[in-house]
């Protein structure tokens, strides 16, 4: 297994030179946006999905929000895959590739990634319980109760990436339904169905947990929790600490005290 914290300036706006892997990657963005092309299929990385960059092949990056990106990056060996992974979700044929670009990971699986990366940046992890937490965080991601795939044609998700193209621009920023709608070129009635349709989940709700992977990531340098409230758009540092705790069962600063400790 190999576990990397892989960050990019996100200087190329338009899509970038094709390149591959040399082994089947899971890449869980955990800060920034960035689309991945693989043909004619386009996916937006954010921090509530994982990604599958499968062996050999060909993909492009482009960085249509200004500010980069960083991602928690694990290659395992094919075996294990295959032991992990339902095989329904991988594509016929002798080598370990999966059937989509991406899937939606849940809360758990955000906190995993976060405990994992302060535990292996700050060498406090050993190896040992960084495997266990990475096996874990897999089979979180991927797993039949866990995971979700995107239920819509390509046209929906693509209206759907633009929305989360969107949101993620200004994650701080109040939005209105209307303001969203209109930079996606939908009516508000119409983004709302097809969203909750290919996300499962409403609007509102998915920025809310785009929000609160942020905090996940500030909360490890972060010493003033109500000025981080303010800057992810919360209302007040109670709305935030509510919603943190509602979503991933500890408070910021129970989790941040969690982090410190080890």
């Amino acid at each position: 297994m190999t576990i990397r914290d892989v960050a990019c300036a996100g200087r190329c706006r338009h899509r970038s030179a094709e390149e591959c892997v040399g082994r089947t990657h899971l890449v869980f963005p955990y800060r920034g946006v960035y689309v991945r092309h693989v043909g004619r299929d386009d996916a937006v990385a954010e921090a509530n999905q994982v990604l599958f960059f499968n062996q050999g092949e060909g993909y492009r990056v482009s960085h249509p929000v200004a500010g980069g990106d960083a991602c928690l990056v694990l290659a395992l060996d094919e075996a294990w895959l295959r032991e992990l992974v339902p095989k329904e979700q991988f594509r016929p044929g002798a080598t370990a590739a999966f059937r989509r670009q991406r899937l939606r990971i849940d809360p758990r699986a955000q906190a995993l990634v976060a405990l994992l990366r302060y535990g292996l940046e700050r060498g406090v992890a050993e190896t040992l319980e960084a495997e266990t937490l990475a096996l874990t965080l897999l089979r979180r991601a991927v797993g039949e109760r866990t995971a979700h795939a995107a239920g819509a044609s390509a046209g929906r998700q693509k209206l759907v990436d633009r929305a989360k193209l969107v949101l993620s621009s200004d994650l701080a920023r109040r939005w209105t339904l209307g303001e969203i709608a209109a930079e996606v070129g939908v009516s508000p009635v119409y983004l709302t169905q097809v969203f909750r349709q290919v996300e499962a989940m409403p609007l509102y709700r998915y920025q809310l947990r785009l929000r609160l992977a942020h905090a996940l990531d500030r909360l490890g340098e972060c010493d003033d929790l109500t000025t981080l409230s303010a800057d992810l758009g919360f209302s007040s540092h109670s709305h935030f600490s509510a919603a943190f705790r509602q979503t991933y069962g500890r408070t910021p600063a129970e989790f941040q005290r969690s982090v410190r400790a080890r």
